[in-house]
């Protein structure tokens, strides 16, 4: 390991029990796989995850955080993979009721998927776990979870400040 750092974020929406998924094709760093609407960090937002995760959001879906309400940071993890630490930035909302999404989204397809399904798609490895810790735990409360990846899945533990 080298030093190398790969910073992501996605945002998870949702909106009358469903969640708002992205099947992603043509990804640098993923294969065609169910995700969050998101991507990497510019330079410029190296220290700012809200903001990479709002301009992915309208780059990718057209909205802007005027179209969104609740939104909540609540998922950090990291995970060694490809000589890289991969730290990956999780958000959730609600969608307006009138708010539109674009229609076409040049990264894949989207699909509003009911929460009992959502974790039943094919994911990334990270997505996977950090999902199903949140249809699980994370959506029944507000706590911000810290997750290290391990060849079983992730390792949580709730982030507080001291």
């Amino acid at each position: 390991m080298d030093g190398k750092l790969r910073n992501m974020t996605a945002i998870y929406l949702t909106q009358n029990g469903k969640m708002l998924m992205l099947y992603r094709i043509g990804s640098r760093v993923v294969a065609p796989s169910w995700c969050g609407v998101g991507g990497h960090f510019e330079k410029d937002e190296l220290n700012d995850a809200k903001a990479a995760m709002l301009r992915e959001m309208n780059e990718e879906i057209g909205l802007t955080e005027d179209d969104i309400e609740n939104l909540k940071f609540r998922y950090v993890t990291l995970r060694m993979k490809n000589n890289e630490i991969r730290q990956n930035y999780y958000f959730f909302a609600d969608l307006k009721d009138d708010a539109k999404i674009k229609k076409d989204c040049s990264e894949g397809s989207l699909e509003w998927v009911d929460f009992d399904k959502v974790c039943d798609r094919e994911m990334p490895f990270t997505a996977k776990y950090m999902l199903e810790h949140y249809m699980s735990t994370g959506r029944f409360d507000d706590k911000i979870y810290g997750g290290v990846t391990t060849p079983e899945g992730i390792v949580f533990t709730e982030m507080t400040e001291f």
